[in-house]
């Protein structure tokens, strides 16, 4: 059971960074990344090739430490995130998001099909955890679920600091009316950049801890049903906007996915071919739930009260 709890807590915690990643964009600025995934797969990928082993399958034996590797995964990340923002930010809400889905689906592809890069379908296998060399077994995911939730600790204290800074606040008034925050002078596209980049480069770094964790990625792992499609709701379910809302999002709807798993296991064979459509439909229904209870989330967004100082 505790065990249990502990690989629950580590998925939780990586599903927490993809969300604190997404209301940076989305919570902050009103970004409709629907591309999740594509930055997912660029830091999980860049992770695995830099602190892998030499491999005749892909480029790779770098052997380089883990904490570099998931400074690399960031930083490709961001910098596939400001190729992106650079071309399609100025576009509005469905527009972004189906420009971002499309260039999700694009690196998808080019992961299943530079083999030379990325050993294409088959993934890459061998990567190493933190300090595996002292611990082996549960000690190594126990290790691996401290790991996890420094990266959400430092992920969350980033995110709360931008929300509270007048950058978050230039942000919030972007996202609430461009075109006022616009005639105050502000740079719009310039700040949107912003907040794509930084989100994106918190996905990259989510997926680097999924390839760690697993010691193994393929293209499988970046289907968008499993990344994409939680986050969103996860992120929803929480309350847009609130960081705190965010984790809880997170880890409420991982819960319920994974202990749904469990249940569809027990139906008949000839439902256990629809399961995944099963656990997709509790999902949804208790996000219709949620919504129709408190439409904001479960922990709707509280915006930090300015301190005006009086003259006179």
């Amino acid at each position: 059971m505790l065990f249990y709890l502990v690989s629950f807590l580590i998925m939780g915690g990586i599903y927490s960074v993809i969300c604190l990643a997404l209301n940076m964009q989305w919570g902050f600025g009103g970004l409709f990344n629907a591309g999740i995934a594509g930055f997912y797969a660029v830091g999980a990928y860049s992770a695995a090739i830099i602190t892998s082993a030499n491999s005749a399958n892909h480029v790779g034996g770098f052997d380089l430490p883990i904490v570099v590797g998931l400074v690399v995964a960031g930083i490709l990340s961001g910098i596939v995130g400001w190729a992106i923002a650079r071309i399609c930010v100025r576009l509005k809400a469905d527009y972004l998001a189906m420009a971002s889905i499309g260039i999700a689906e694009i690196i998808r592809l080019a992961v299943i099909n530079e083999e030379w890069l990325t050993n294409g379908s088959l993934g890459v296998s061998r990567i190493p955890r933190p300090l595996e060399d002292f611990f082996t077994g549960r000690e190594s995911e126990m290790v691996f679920f401290i790991f996890v939730w420094i990266i959400v600790a430092i992920t969350f204290w980033v995110a709360h600091r931008l929300y509270k800074s007048p950058w978050g606040r230039v942000m919030r008034a972007i996202r609430d009316n461009e075109a006022a925050a616009e005639s105050v002078g502000k740079d719009v596209q310039s700040f949107r950049i912003q907040s794509f980049v930084i989100g994106a480069i918190f996905m990259g770094v989510a997926g680097a801890l999924s390839a760690h964790y697993f010691k193994f990625f393929s293209p499988d792992a970046t289907e968008p049903l499993l990344i994409t499609f939680l986050a969103w709701v996860m992120l929803i379910a929480g309350g847009s906007g609130n960081n705190k809302g965010a984790v809880a999002g997170a880890l409420i709807i991982w819960a319920i996915w994974s202990m749904t798993e469990i249940i569809t296991q027990q139906l008949p064979p000839d439902w256990a071919t629809r399961s995944s459509y099963i656990r997709m439909l509790l999902i949804g229904l208790f996000l219709q739930f949620v919504l129709q209870r408190f439409r904001a989330g479960l922990f709707p967004e509280k915006a930090p009260k300015l301190n005006v100082k009086s003259h006179g």
